[in-house]
């Protein structure tokens, strides 16, 4: 499971700055009533749906709404997911009476089985869902007719903040588009978070005397010493250079092999855009011949393990953790889960991140981070659609507003954050001295995070990296984070040239439905062939012609398809 590494922005709940905040978040408002209004607004001018003073509305309005509760959702003095101190917050603060309807624990996907249900017995719908997962659910609810159109709402409601923030990636609506219509609000999450940097054993550098490679032919020179020059000094040759692991896939989110491949050009196991505006799947482009040589030299030389094609990802990871591989690739939050760990198990060990070495002839190659984990959708028939905004709006221009002094240690006091008798700020690795225990409220909120402007924690870090002094509350909470997680983000982003996004963000297509799984199951065992030195690379060519014509050109034809409707 991802391990994400968060923060804690802040505390006292106040309602004093509200109306100056919310009073522009529908600037570009008409006088006409939202698609499935069923009774008219307060007044013929009113913004708002019902009376609205000081950003609150003066009598609560209700949200429905349905929640999944995720094994990490914790809860304190006796509260649960419909009763507490979030809950508390939007009345008070907002005027926002939050109900659900049901909710049921996040395991073995029961909360995308519960919808099913609803959506197949035409249960009335909540006012709104949220939901991060199934592209396919989602598309199906979309489907039903039973939600409106969110764009439009959005760029009605939406505060400035708001609206800055998607536009950061307007590509983030392309899942929801229909007819030209955003049907779901994207749930955004933090740019670059999963994006991969490399690892390495600073000690065994320092050691054998070798320095950090740039490009291929440096890091082929680091990976045969590392796998036989003995650089953990025991006498015994059972070190290898990198930890890998691609029992999913080549390209995943640690312990992965995708910039491998990103050094010759090619990005496997997404699809990938083209020179000429189409899309196309990177496992089975030419420039994959190149990597797959590369990985099959790499495992008959001894420079990755012979059970990397059983390994997955945590697997692969033990093997640096333990202390016999030298350099390992994956996000910059590793700094604090998982690799801590070789500290432990090797005192005295030293790992420090670096960039990502270039191919041949310059190129670096890297998967990206999807910035919308699912989509916010509102129902055609809730009464009042603009209170999701002023709900939002609330949380965008202060939680992840880093200007914003509304939230100054945490969301609320005594949960995410505490104040001790000597004025000393308790934060989660207080959590002994917080009575009850520390508590991630933010994860209640409706969105699950609270709200996430993409681009600014990575750039703040890679800015706080660069030596810049905290200039607010934000960055000086971000600042406090340990120093290799500050310089990975800082490298990640200076390597932002080099990410291959997956372009391909629509629902499965009717082929990929019928033959997927046979076309994954063809590229997994050709491609670990060549790899084992059980193929040739040739062998490669083959496997493109089968892969093409037993489904893969049906597939990128239904898959250009979808792309070139985006533009319609």
């Amino acid at each position: 499971m991802i391990k994400k590494m968060k923060f804690s922005a802040a505390a006292v709940l106040s309602t004093v700055m509200l109306g100056s905040l919310l009073a522009g978040c529908g600037g570009n408002a008409d006088n006409k009533k939202a698609e499935g209004d069923n009774k008219p607004a307060a007044s013929e001018d009113a913004m708002y749906s019902a009376p609205f003073e000081n950003g609150k509305y003066t009598e609560p309005v209700t949200i429905s709404t349905v929640f999944p509760i995720a094994s990490s959702l914790k809860f304190k003095n006796g509260e649960n997911i419909e009763n507490n101190v979030h809950t508390k917050w939007a009345k008070d603060t907002l005027g926002i009476d939050i109900k659900y309807l049901w909710t049921v624990s996040d395991q073995n996907n029961a909360y995308e089985t519960k919808l099913r249900l609803m959506l197949t017995s035409g249960e009335k719908m909540p006012d709104i869902i949220s939901f991060r997962g199934s592209p396919s659910l989602i598309s199906d609810l979309i489907d039903s007719g039973q939600f409106t159109d969110a764009g439009e709402l959005f760029d009605k409601y939406a505060s400035d903040i708001y609206k800055k923030a998607m536009a950061e990636e307007p590509t983030v609506w392309n899942p929801y588009m229909r007819d030209g219509k955003r049907m779901g609000i994207p749930i955004l999450e933090n740019a670059y978070n999963n994006d991969p940097v490399m690892y390495i054993r600073e000690d065994w550098l320092k050691k054998l005397n070798l320095k950090a490679p740039t490009n291929l032919a440096e890091l082929e020179t680091v990976l045969d010493a590392f796998t036989n020059q003995d650089p953990d000094g025991n006498g015994k040759k059972d070190t290898t250079g990198l930890a890998v692991g691609f029992k999913n896939n080549l390209n995943t989110w640690m312990s992965e092999a995708g910039w491998v491949f990103g050094m010759f050009g090619a990005m496997p196991n997404q699809w990938n855009k083209t020179a000429d505006n189409q899309l196309a799947y990177g496992s089975v482009q030419p420039e994959m011949k190149e990597g797959l040589a590369t990985m099959q030299k790499w495992m008959k030389e001894g420079y990755i393990s012979s059970e990397s094609g059983l390994y997955d990802e945590n697997k692969a990871t033990e093997a640096f953790t333990a202390g016999k591989a030298g350099i390992i690739v994956g996000p910059y939050w590793m700094t604090g889960w998982p690799l801590p760990d070789l500290q432990k198990n090797v005192p005295g060990a030293v790992h420090k991140a670096y960039p990502l070495p270039a191919g041949p002839d310059g190129k670096v190659g890297r998967h990206g981070t999807k910035i919308a984990s699912g989509a916010v959708l509102i129902n055609k028939d809730m009464e009042h659609k603009d209170a999701f905004f002023v709900y939002q709006n609330y949380l965008f221009d202060n939680w992840a507003n880093p200007d914003s002094t509304t939230f100054v240690n945490g969301f609320a006091k005594g949960y995410d954050y505490d104040i001790a008798e000597d004025g000393t700020v308790l934060k989660e690795q207080d959590t002994d001295k917080i009575p009850g225990g520390w508590v991630d409220a933010i994860r209640y909120t409706l969105t699950y995070d609270g709200a996430i402007i993409p681009n600014l924690m990575m750039n703040t870090l890679a800015k706080l990296a660069g030596g810049a002094e905290p200039a607010n509350q934000y960055e000086k909470n971000l600042s406090e984070r340990i120093p290799e997680q500050i310089l990975a983000a800082k490298i990640i982003v200076d390597q932002k040239d080099s990410v291959m996004p997956e372009m391909f963000t629509g629902t499965p297509t009717e082929t990929q439905l019928s033959r997927g799984d046979m076309l994954e199951k063809l590229e997994k065992e050709i491609l670990n062939k060549i790899i084992y030195d059980k193929a040739p690379v040739d062998e490669f060519d083959t496997f493109v012609e089968k892969w093409k014509t037993t489904g893969g050109d049906k597939v990128t034809t239904e898959v250009n398809e979808w792309y070139q409707s985006l533009s319609k």
